[in-house]
């Protein structure tokens, strides 16, 4: 029998890894450990599929339009909540895709100081920058090829609050996750 600590909290997150020209996007942001390098990434927000949470993080992280073309993988990672410091099980679902348009005028989340993009070479060479080792996991498995069809996701349409009908759309057309 496994007893839980009374502070666990499981954090379902979403990342997307994005490689131009042998370079990865990624985001310098301001963490309580200092500046540190992650894919656009964020947490699921309720009602939402984790399709939908990719592409919400990529556009505020970013500025950047974000088409999810695959699932790269499912990581799991343990650590300290940045925002309540107790036992956090992070599980990320990192997806790959097109990065789009660049909407020039809009601001980044609060935190992040800007986009940059990097090698795998050099990511390797500066993991005390990381803000999560599921940073370079991601790059390894995309460098890799591996690529599960986004299909492989499902959420039921009506057991999301605020699911609406284009909700409903993604599910049949195998987009939602």
């Amino acid at each position: 029998m496994c007893i839980m600590p009374r502070d666990w909290n499981a954090s379902v997150t979403v990342a997307a890894v994005i490689e131009r020209g042998g370079r990865f996007l990624l985001v310098e942001e301001e963490t309580a450990d200092g500046l540190r390098l992650n894919q656009p990434a964020g947490h699921l927000e309720a009602g939402e599929s984790l399709i939908r949470a990719v592409i919400r993080e990529t556009l505020e992280e970013t500025a950047h339009t974000f088409e999810p073309r695959a699932l790269l993988g499912c990581y799991m990672s343990r650590g300290r909540s940045s925002r309540d410091q107790g036992d956090t099980t992070y599980v990320r679902f990192a997806f790959t895709g097109d990065l789009g348009s660049l909407d020039s005028g809009r601001q980044l989340d609060t935190g992040i100081v800007r986009t940059v993009w990097m090698s795998a070479e050099e990511l390797r060479g500066c993991p005390e920058r990381h803000r999560t080792p599921l940073l370079m996991a991601c790059v390894d498995d995309y460098l890799a090829g591996k690529r599960f069809a986004l299909d492989v996701l499902y959420t039921h349409p009506t057991s999301v609050a605020g699911s609406d009908a284009s909700d409903a759309a993604d599910a049949s057309a195998g987009a939602l996750s």
